[in-house]
């Protein structure tokens, strides 16, 4: 599984997976068949409020991405499509920003990878035996060998 990031007037990569376009606003210049999107996920894209704020100005990358992640949080109904997308296969974000550095994609991506690892972590925890299941058996252990 992998979250690659692509921008939209890059042409598309054969093994690019599921493609995600991320925009409130439709890209300038792009005709929706060009892209070959699997959807358009505008909920997922910072709210107008944040992208009029944020500008692409880099003094406000950080609190930008603070912000960012704020929204997310409090919105996984949007994010959750990407996030078992991701879990099948390979999946590509797609941005309109010129920065390939400083945009909403690479703070997504940051976020479903974290995700990810937490849903991993959580799935190997439950799989596993829980301590409590462990200590059962640990006394049972000790009464049987008496």
């Amino acid at each position: 599984m992998a979250i690659r990031l692509k921008r939209v007037y890059e042409p598309p990569d054969p093994d690019g997976g599921e493609r995600y376009l991320l925009e409130r606003l439709w890209p300038r210049g792009i005709r929706q068949a060009d892209l070959q999107l699997t959807a358009w996920l505008r909920d997922v894209a910072p709210s107008h409020e944040l992208r009029r704020w944020y500008g692409h100005d880099p003094t406000k990358w950080p609190a930008f991405q603070a912000r960012y992640l704020e929204e997310l949080q409090s919105n996984p109904a949007a994010w959750e499509p990407l996030l078992r997308s991701a879990q099948r296969g390979t999946i590509t974000l797609l941005y309109s920003a010129r920065d390939p550095e400083r945009n909403n994609a690479v703070v997504l991506r940051a976020f479903l990878e974290e995700q990810l690892s937490q849903r991993q972590r959580w799935d190997e925890e439950r799989s596993a035996p829980s301590s409590l299941l462990q200590c059962e058996a640990r006394i049972e252990d000790k009464w049987s060998s008496r």
